[in-house]
């Protein structure tokens, strides 16, 4: 089938116009994904506020007709539009559906050889050339002043694709590192979770020795009721501590006997040097002049004249004569009695009290000889260990109620060890946990007389860089973020969210606060100190560079992300 002559025509000349339409030339400062708009060469639309329309030869008149700017892409006619400062219905009437920011980002300088960019309306034919945003001159195009701004496109962007080079190289070995730090930090949370695991067969475990030995104390406490409420035949531990108590005492009487005679000796003797001293007292001549002489009379003297009580002696000679007597009326102790008592008593207490059977003069000469004794029979066994807080109870009991508690403190101390390790992994580290594998790594900036210091998750620091002490400038306390203002490729201020590292709780300032720091991270190959500041008095801020904060790592096959944040 053959088309028509006309029809062909008509389609050729469609198709003509519409290549024709492609290939118009973008109006000056007119970025390739803007020229669409610009395609309507006798009508303009304003790209937000498309109510307001203008024929085509007003667009980059010097004027600004349309509310968002779109009209003037290669002038500074519209540069008093703030794309902060939202346009209104009254500032253009009848325009409801104004858009309250600009339709722009900048002008746009196509910078052959090097990357495109976007300048600020403001700084279009200011006189200045802006080669770090328009390096091939043309948003000076109007030669204000005569400026004149020459391509520097070649030269910036060789130097540029060097720096980049070397920014990639830098990027690739931090997310190298940051998944270093990822491996560290995953091999530590399966450490703790397997140390978990542990510590969680160890309670189970103790939790069953501790049944255990309750049953078992519970046994020994009824096993020594039993031995309480027992009568027995008189052949039990009292008399066994009767007959160890009475071969004592006797070995203590022959002692004191013993004693005595070398003290009857010494009395003797001292009995002849006084009968000497006091003839010699009488006859000295007190005329004869020798100091020495005098001094011994009058020592002799006051000797002479310190005389015991006649009473106290007789009463000490009658007291002894009843302890070393050898039966056990005159003795005070009655032997055949407790050496065939029954067993329907404490032994321990029986014990404990021998001091109240004894007469007051042996209770005191026999005082160290009584701890002797108590500690002979426990070393055999014949009587339990004692304490303030266990009463007469066995030896056996003690063991038993011992073994029980040193068991349940073990148990406590694991349990607070879970309770720590839990808390621990529920902690936050940061994405992924990779704070884990920083925690404790110390970096330090020297910066005039001090040296500045900062430990991951722990502490921050100002150092005497001459000697001295210390000064803390906060503990960790979370993680958390903060907004910094930064410039953007297109030479804006913007806001961007930073990770930060919180620290309080430092040594008190001098009528002020206690120091605190607040570490912001930036993407760096190195844990760095950047910058630190006292923000106000006492309150600081560092920066700090670390592999982990770059984006990218976290992949499952490695891939880093392609933006540089470096």
């Amino acid at each position: 089938m053959r088309f028509p002559q006309s029809l062909f025509l008509l389609a050729v000349t469609g198709s003509a116009a519409r290549a024709s339409s492609d290939k118009v030339a973008r109006p000056r400062g007119v970025a390739p994904e803007f020229a669409k708009y610009y395609q309507d060469q006798e009508t303009f639309t304003c790209i937000t506020s498309p109510a307001v329309k203008i024929p085509f030869s007003a667009v980059n008149d010097d004027f600004c007709d349309c509310p968002d700017g779109s009209d003037e892409p290669g002038t500074a006619a519209c540069s008093h539009l703030s794309r902060n400062s939202p346009l209104t219905v009254a500032d253009h009437p009848g325009n409801s559906d104004l858009d309250p920011s600009l339709a722009l980002p900048g002008f746009y300088c196509k910078n052959k050889g090097h990357r495109p960019s976007f300048v600020p309306f403001q700084r279009v034919n200011d006189g200045i050339c802006d080669y770090e945003l328009c390096c091939d001159g043309s948003d000076e195009w109007a030669r204000v002043g005569g400026t004149k701004c020459e391509d520097r496109c070649k030269e910036i962007g060789k130097k540029w694709r060097k720096e980049e080079e070397k920014r990639q190289k830098s990027m690739t070995a931090a997310l190298k590192k940051k998944k270093e730090l990822l491996v560290d930090a995953g091999r530590q949370v399966q450490e703790i979770e397997d140390y978990i695991r542990r510590l969680e067969a160890e309670v189970k475990g103790s939790e069953v020795k501790v049944r255990g030995l309750e049953a078992n104390l519970k046994k020994v406490e009824e096993e020594e009721r039993k031995v309480v409420r027992t009568s027995g035949k008189g052949k039990g531990k009292v008399n066994a501590l009767a007959g160890v108590a009475k071969a004592r005492v006797e070995e203590l009487r022959l002692a004191l006997s013993n004693v005595r005679q070398q003290r009857d000796d010494l009395r003797s003797q001292l009995k002849e040097l006084e009968d000497i001293l006091s003839k010699f007292k009488v006859e000295y001549n007190p005329n004869f002049n020798d100091e020495g002489v005098k001094r011994a009379v009058r020592s002799w003297e006051d000797y002479a004249a310190r005389e015991m009580s006649t009473g106290e002696i007789a009463a000490e000679e009658l007291d002894l004569d009843m302890i070393t007597r050898a039966d056990d009326e005159n003795s005070g102790v009655h032997w055949q009695h407790w050496e065939n008592t029954e067993d329907g008593c404490n032994d321990s207490e029986i014990l404990y009290k021998l001091a109240a059977w004894l007469p007051p003069t042996l209770v005191n000469f026999l005082e160290d000889q009584y701890f002797s004794v108590k500690s002979f029979l426990e070393s055999r066994g014949f009587i339990s260990k004692t304490e303030e807080d266990s009463g007469s109870e066995s030896k056996a009991l003690t063991e038993a109620r011992n073994a029980l508690k040193a068991e349940e403190d073990s148990l406590m101390e694991i349990k607070n060890k879970l309770r720590d390790e839990r808390a621990d992994l529920e902690k936050d580290y940061g994405t992924a946990g990779i704070f884990r594998a920083l925690k404790g790594q110390c970096v330090q900036q020297d910066a005039g007389e001090y040296t500045y210091e900062h430990c991951f998750l722990e502490s921050t620091k100002q150092l005497q860089r001459k000697g001295g002490s210390s000064m803390s400038m906060g503990k960790f306390v979370r993680i958390g973020s903060t907004s910094v203002e930064e410039v953007n490729e297109a030479g804006e201020v913007v806001s961007v969210e930073k990770i930060a590292l919180e620290y309080d709780r430092g040594q008190h300032c001098w009528n002020g606060p206690n120091r605190s720091t607040k570490v912001v991270l930036e993407c760096g190959e190195q844990n760095e100190i950047l910058k630190t500041a006292e923000d106000e008095k006492c309150v600081y801020s560092m920066l700090v560079t670390t592999p982990a904060v770059c984006a990218g790592g976290e992949e499952n096959d490695g891939a880093p992300r392609s933006k540089d944040e470096l």
